[in-house]
This record gives C-alpha cells, structure tokens and sequence, in this order.
C-alpha cells in the first residue's frame, strides 16, 4: 500500500532536522504562501516549509522583498498553517520588523508563533543579530538564521551578488555562521555563495545549513515554489531548477477558456442545470396559456 498524503509521517520539529544532519539525511525545504501551495508541499513529505518574504514578488508584485509588511506576512502565514500538518514552518520577519530594537523585534516574532502559527522565524544577518537570536531563543521562539546574499540587505550590498568571494569574505561568513549557532539558532540559511564555501560552514556547524544558491555540500536544499513551476515572470536565478512550466499550461488553459466562450462552446448542455420535468412541464403550460390569450 502506498502512503501519498503524508497522513502517516510523523512531525517534523527542530529537533528532527537536527537528527537528519546528524544521520548525514539530505533536508528538503520549499516556500509556500497560501493554503493550496501548503497542502501540496506538504503533502508531498516535505521536510521544512517557508512563509517567504519572497511573496512579495511573486505573489504582491512587488520590486523587491523590502515593501513587504508584517500584516502582509501574518496573513499568508496563517493561511499556510491551515494547510501545513508535517512540515517544521517557518515566517520569515520582514524588513525593519526586528532591525529597530530588541523588544519591537521579540513583539514581532512572538505575533508569528502565537497569532500566526508559525513554529520558528527567519531573520536575515550574521554577528550582528547573535545577541537578538539569543534573546528570542530565551523567549522559547526557535529562529533560522540567514546569511550570505541577504535581499533585505540589497542596497547595502549593491544588488544581488554572491558573497563570500575574498578570503576576507569568507572568514566574516564562518564568524557569522558560528555566531548564530552559538546564540541557538537551530539552522542557518546560506544564500549565493560559493560551495567550497557553503561546504566549509556546514562542516564545521553542528547545526543544519540549507542552501539556496550554496551548491549541494549543504545539509539541504531550498527553493521558490513559484522558481520550481515555472510561475515566475523574469530569468530565473543560476540556482534555480524549473521542475515544471505551469506558467505555459496555465496561460494555454486560460486561452482555451476565452475562446469556448466566444465561440458558444461553454458552457455545454451537459455543463448546466436544468429544471425538474415537472416544473419544466408546468412552465410550459403557463407560457402556452399567456400566448393563448387574445389581445
């Protein structure tokens, strides 16, 4: 018998994603933002699933991951909770939702775990968010670090370029990494760096690393789920593998809608209600009978 819905996994906690690496098993990640994309991710045995900022982009329109507002955030987070039963979820903190002070930031990330659902929040950010990692820790709200190319950083780091190049570089990505280790963090995102790199960092964290743009010596691996179907409209980035084009099936499909109905084709007979014989019967009685009488 083969199991498909996941409704006999068990559930997925920080704990376990930490066992995994102990165990050297590969950890699989994907972002979702609604209810729909939920069920499907995690239906799917998904390990971990993020409530992205990235919605902004791909689901709001927006330029970049920096207009993005906490309401924005909470109420796609709620709707992924209804959907998420196995996955560890995780609500990334928008920007300035935990750069302006300590006590804004913990407000802002207990609003996620208790109002929202969420079981960790994201903060992007190395050394410089180690002390503010420890002090939700402490608040009992498990936090996933993220470091390297950071989009909440974008104009600070001139646009979306791969870090950790020099060996400068390099050596401020490993006293970050360990940084938020060391302040609890229970694993740590790397985005756009090199793989020798990505592979340095996971070796020496006993916490999991997830890669998005890090190459495969990661603990495990993130995507997009609108980069993974083929939903989005601009190239996509190196990193990224379209493991389908739904983009083209769906415009097809809306095409083909728009010309059934201009030619009278939908809906069909078959596609519509109809009225009981009896009623039928009698509607017709009354409408011969008013075209029986005279004028």
């Amino acid at each position: 018998m083969s199991i498909t819905t996941g409704d006999f996994r068990s559930k997925i906690t920080a704990s376990t994603l930490l066992e995994k690496k102990q165990r050297q098993e590969l950890i699989t990640c994907l972002t979702a933002y609604d209810y729909a994309s939920a069920r499907l991710v995690d239906e799917a045995g998904i390990d971990m699933v993020l409530v992205g900022d990235s919605l902004g982009m791909v689901m709001l329109g927006y330029e970049n991951t920096l207009p993005v507002t906490m309401q924005e955030m909470l109420h796609h987070t709620r709707a992924v909770r209804r959907g998420v039963k196995h996955a560890f979820l995780i609500a990334d903190m928008p920007f300035a939702s935990y750069h302006v002070s300590q006590r804004e930031a913990l407000r802002n990330a207990a609003r996620f775990v208790k109002d929202a659902g969420a079981e960790a929040v994201k903060i992007e950010g190395g050394e410089k968010r180690a002390r503010l990692v420890e002090r939700m820790v402490e608040a009992e709200i498990p936090v996933v670090g993220h470091i390297g190319l950071t989009p909440q950083s974008l104009h600070a780091m001139g646009g979306y370029k791969v870090q950790g190049k020099t060996l400068k570089a390099i050596e401020q990505l490993m006293h970050d990494a360990l940084a938020l280790e060391r302040a609890g963090a229970c694993c740590v995102v790397l985005e756009g760096i090199p793989r020798e790199v990505a592979g340095m960092i996971t070796h020496e964290l006993d916490i999991p690393t997830i890669g998005i743009g890090a190459g495969p010596e990661c603990d495990g691996q993130v995507l997009v789920f609108h980069d993974l179907l083929g939903l989005t409209f601009a190239p996509p980035a190196k990193f990224v593998r379209r493991y389908a084009d739904l983009g083209s099936v769906i415009s097809g499909a809306v095409l083909a809608f728009k010309e059934d109905v201009k030619s009278g084709g939908y809906p069909s007979d078959a596609e519509s209600y109809h009225l009981p014989k009896e009623t039928l019967s009698s509607l017709q009685t009354i409408a011969e009978r008013k075209r029986a009488v005279p004028l």
